[in-house]
């Protein structure tokens, strides 16, 4: 058997109706991208600020390099954009996991999912007024900027000697220069000192509000500003609808720099390097060349940035030159250096683990700017070891370096509670869950693995723990895995008083404890279920967030589809064993748990089904699979096994494509809910994927339409007081999707009573392991497969695991917990 690698065509899109690649430079959704902390973590992260990092991210200030070698293999980032062939249509990364591998062609599609980390969902009851997830991500998104625009600032400003002093100290300080200067001291240096006022009394702790409509954002761009741009986008023949998101992705004087770099127009989401040639040449004329430094700075962080779509944190060099030559860029290394030179991307050297490893030509000599962690390039040119030279965008290099500082000291602080409290605990519990208890009791950071059943596991941690007195909480990647959570404990677990919440309802305050006075959350033990889905920018937020001494739980299924966003935390963590590591010994029950059991190891069994837990139907062609699907879904399942359509999903691997998500939606609304679709192609009763910001689905159904827009019932009531969502007209376009059917990135997370996975043989390249596992393993009672891919799904399962992503959390952690390389699991 050989295994196929996955064609440009199969890529899936994270948010609902993202526009192809065409012509004309697509339009992009207005959410923004970062996860969204409250003001109080900002300023915490501020003042918390790690040590060490200077010299890892430092400008550079030289521009010279050395060529790298012309044979470097390509990187393992995943391709970038999106086409549409054969069966299956590419697009833009999906919500929910991304598949991709190497960053080898501008014009080819990165399989995945978009990179959204995170948005912010409403507050509590006592808010003053609904805020919109999009006007609350814009509002989470300006402040992690300033925090790390701060950050930077802080770095690189001089440091006076005593301007941090204070009191009696800063007076002293003042008298010694006096003197030193001829000048006669102040006489209340050597006064008495007065007796100390009295302190106030702290202020109460305050859960965090929802943040007011009218604060939650920067304004919209002046109308003024957004007229230039619709001028200079007509003067290039781009299309003058991109000027909105042009204006307000370029700022002010957004006019101006197209006119001066047309190439600043890769910023705006959704465009391409040909579109921005073809915009240059009609607004630069002949001064317009491929070899102009403009052009290279604007394609190398265009393709850091299809690189993070794809999952990777940072690029090898060697990769990121080699697809700078792949877009027409003459001089590759000269674009990379011009790129690190005016500070739009940094560059890294990280010592490599093998030393008999060959020493590529980066590193001898390395690229300018790059650098090395805490001296262990030094080191590793002493002892004759390799080097590898890596280049990111600082958005992502400064959230991994922030994840590796939180989670050492997360490993170092002591915990507040003696360990011996947890004995009695551990004592009455069986197994590992016994064996994760015990665990927990004596360190800060434990990881824990398991499949769907193991999660009773955290369940009886979380229970132990508020039976203790300590302030505990479990958070889900998604309100379906909130519930189940909540179902396992039952109200005496705190299953109903914040004790369960989702990740993003922790991060923006809607849910939970709330933070204390500065700006940590008011825990002594979080539990993250869901842990592969964190995204390396998630991840750092909650760990920054956690105050001293608290301990922190990562748990879940190693086996499922990998996060969104960039960056595979907690496969990189269980790689650099820093901390005890507790694998469940409770297996999934049931035929379709013994399936998923085997895929997760490679191996795809003939499994007995005899309440037909599992049925495999097979199918010829796409429009057969169509067919069954439908088939399936309104009739079979709910007369076999009881379970409504409304309660079961279908699931396939692709949106494009005759047997994608559009095709069979399209089916299944004819089928389940027809309709002339008069609210911008939805009806009330329709089931549908809202996508508040790329990268994140929720279930929902249509309610009504208005001229404020379509009105959703979804069912993440963190959203608001009773789960109902207004989606403004122009957003239904890009946010809105139906939803009988989802991608298995759409549906990681959640789990349904009854699964419909759809194998069209159109998508037999894009099959892997993890996404059979992921697919499989969304089902609880049931399991239909509509197989059409005959010997590629055995193959799938056996031969193609997850492709790789490009991080350095590892690295950052050895130099951050120097016995992580001795660390054993438990």
């Amino acid at each position: 058997m050989s295994t196929e690698p996955e064609p440009r065509d199969t890529t899936e899109n994270t948010g609902p109706r993202t526009p192809r690649s065409t012509g004309a430079p697509a339009t992009p959704d207005a959410a923004g991208t970062a996860e969204p902390p409250t003001a109080a973590a900002a300023g915490k992260a501020a003042r918390e600020e790690p040590q060490g990092t200077e010299a890892r991210h430092t400008k550079p200030e030289s521009t010279e390099t050395t060529a790298p070698d012309a044979g470097g293999t390509e990187g393992e980032g995943g391709e970038a954009g999106g086409a549409e062939a054969g069966g299956t249509e590419a697009e833009s990364a999906e919500a929910g996991g991304v598949e991709a591998g190497t960053v080898v062609d501008g014009g080819a599609g990165a399989d995945g999912e978009s990179t959204a980390s995170g948005d912010a969902e409403s507050g509590d009851g006592e808010a003053a007024g609904q805020v919109s997830e999009a006007q609350a991500e814009l509002a989470a998104q300006k402040l992690e900027r300033e925090r790390i625009e701060r950050r930077k600032a802080e770095k690189a400003a001089p440091i006076a000697a005593g301007a941090k002093l204070s009191g009696k100290a800063a007076d002293l300080l003042a008298a010694v220069r006096a003197v030193e200067g001829g000048a006669k001291p102040p006489a209340t240096v050597f006064d008495a000192p007065e007796a100390a006022p009295r302190r106030a009394a702290p202020e109460p702790v305050r859960r965090p509000q929802q943040v007011p409509a009218e604060a939650a954002g920067p304004a919209a761009p002046a109308p003024d500003a957004v007229e230039g741009v619709r001028r200079a986008l007509a003067d290039g023949g781009a299309p003058e609808a991109l000027a909105p998101q042009t204006a307000a992705a370029l700022g002010e004087g957004a006019e101006h720099l197209l006119r001066e770099d047309p190439w600043h127009l890769l910023r705006v989401p959704g465009v391409r390097p040909e579109q921005a040639d073809g915009f240059a040449r009609a607004l630069l004329g002949p001064d317009c060349a491929p070899d102009d430094e403009r052009r290279g700075r604007a394609v190398t962080v265009w393709l850091l940035e299809q690189a993070a779509l794809a999952g990777h944190t940072a690029l090898d060099l060697p990769a990121l030159t080699a697809a700078l030559g792949r877009q027409s860029v003459p001089d590759a290394e000269t674009a990379v250096q011009n790129t690190l030179a005016e500070g739009e991307a940094l560059a890294f050297q990280d010592a490599l683990d093998a030393p008999g490893a060959e020493r590529s030509a980066q590193a001898s000599s390395p690229a300018p700017g790059a650098h090395a962690e805490e001296g262990e390039a030094d080191a590793a040119e002493e002892e004759g070891r390799p080097v590898r030279v890596l280049v990111g965008l600082e958005r992502y290099a400064l959230a991994e370096e922030s994840l590796a500082d939180a989670l050492a000291r997360v490993v170092n602080s002591p915990a507040k509670d003696s360990a011996a409290a947890w004995e009695p605990a551990a004592a009455a519990a069986t197994g590992s869950t016994a064996e994760l208890i015990r665990a927990v009791a004596g360190n800060g950071l434990v990881l824990h693995t398991g499949g769907e059943a193991a999660r009773a596991e955290p369940a009886a941690l979380l229970t132990a723990a508020r039976t203790l007195g300590l302030r505990a909480a479990a958070a889900c990647h998604t309100p379906d895995g909130r519930r189940r959570l909540a179902a396992l404990l039952g109200a005496e677990g705190g299953a109903h008083d914040g004790a369960v919440v989702t990740v993003r309802g922790l991060l923006s305050g809607a849910e939970g404890p709330g933070r204390d006075a500065e700006g940590a959350f008011a825990l002594d033990l979080l539990i993250v279920l869901d842990a592969p889905q964190l995204d390396v920018e998630s991840a750092a937020m909650l760990a920054e967030s956690l105050p001293d001494g608290a301990r922190l739980v990562l748990s879940g299924d190693p086996g499922v589809l990998w996060s969104a966003g960039p960056g595979r935390v907690f496969a990189d963590l269980l790689a650099a064993r820093v901390s005890p590591q507790i694998a469940s010994r409770t297996p999934d029950p049931g035929p379709i748990g013994e399936l998923v059991s085997g895929v997760g190891i490679g191996e795809l069994n003939q499994v007995d089904a005899p309440g037909k837990e599992i049925v495999v139907v097979p199918v010829r062609d796409a429009k057969e699979a169509v067919h069954r699907t439908v088939q399936l879904l309104a009739e079979s399942v709910p007369r076999a096994f009881g379970v409504a359509p409304e309660e079961a999903v279908v699931i396939t691997p692709g949106h494009g494509g005759a047997a994608g998500t559009r095709a069979l939606n399209a089916a299944l609304k004819e089928r389940l809910n027809p309709g002339p679709g008069r609210f911008g192609g939805f009806d009330p009763g329709d089931r549908v994927a809202y996508s508040p910001v790329p990268g994140r689905t929720l279930p929902g159904r249509v309610v009504t339409a208005d001229a404020e827009g379509l009105h959703l019932s979804c069912a993440d009531g963190a959203d608001s007081a009773e789960g109902a969502v207004v989606v403004p007209r122009e957003r239904v376009e890009q946010a809105v999707r139906h939803g009988w059917a989802l991608t298995a990135h759409q549906a990681v997370g959640s789990r349904w009573p009854a699964a419909v996975v759809v194998l069209p043989g159109d998508a037999a390249q894009v099959l892997s392991r993890p996404w059979v596992y992921t697919a499989f393993g969304r089902a609880e009672r049931h399991l239909s497969v509509v197989h059409g891919v005959e010997q590629a799904l055995p193959r799938a399962v056996a031969e193609v695991p997850a492709k790789p992503r490009t991080t350095r959390l590892p690295v950052l952690l050895r130099t951050q917990v120097p016995a992580a390389a001795g660390q054993a699991p438990v």
